[in-house]
């Protein structure tokens, strides 16, 4: 079997994710956004049980789904799904005196994600999800193209 696409080239997949996020964010540093990113996977993966942030970690490309599990303590209870104002809050407390995460983080990374996910498989594992989760990644766009995958 051939080696995965995403994993021979991660760099390049991580690279043009993480430039969609700082442009859409308004961040300047790969720090900011990348701390920025981290906080949202954390906050949706609270809301996940191992099971579910597995199969969803696997639509993801190799560098966000290692930064998706990466330190998830799976031994906790998931919590419901919360209004966005408070899950953008509780996303602007991870590493709380290195972040500058805007207040548009979830829909940014929402949006950068859904450009370099498969949208088929995206939206099969989301309808699997807890409710909320739909909402969760949900972007408003007037052209649909512009969610389109840009590294296949």
């Amino acid at each position: 079997m051939p080696m995965p696409w995403t994993y021979r080239h991660a760099s390049k997949e991580w690279r043009v994710f993480l430039d969609d996020v700082k442009e859409r964010m308004c961040l300047e540093s790969d720090n900011s956004a990348y701390t920025a990113v981290d906080a949202v996977l954390q906050v949706f993966r609270r809301r996940l049980t191992a099971e579910q942030g597995l199969e969803f970690a696997d639509v993801l490309p190799s560098v966000l789904r290692a930064i998706f599990v990466y330190g998830w303590d799976v031994s906790k209870e998931p919590v419901p799904f919360a209004e966005r104002t408070a899950m953008i809050a509780e996303a602007k407390q991870v590493r709380v005196d290195h972040n500058l995460t805007p207040n548009n983080a979830i829909e940014a990374t929402a949006w950068a994600i859904r450009r370099c996910t498969n949208k088929r498989d995206f939206e099969r594992v989301l309808r699997k999800m807890p409710k909320g989760a739909v909402e969760f990644w949900h972007v408003a766009v007037d052209d649909p193209a512009e969610l389109e995958q840009r590294i296949i």
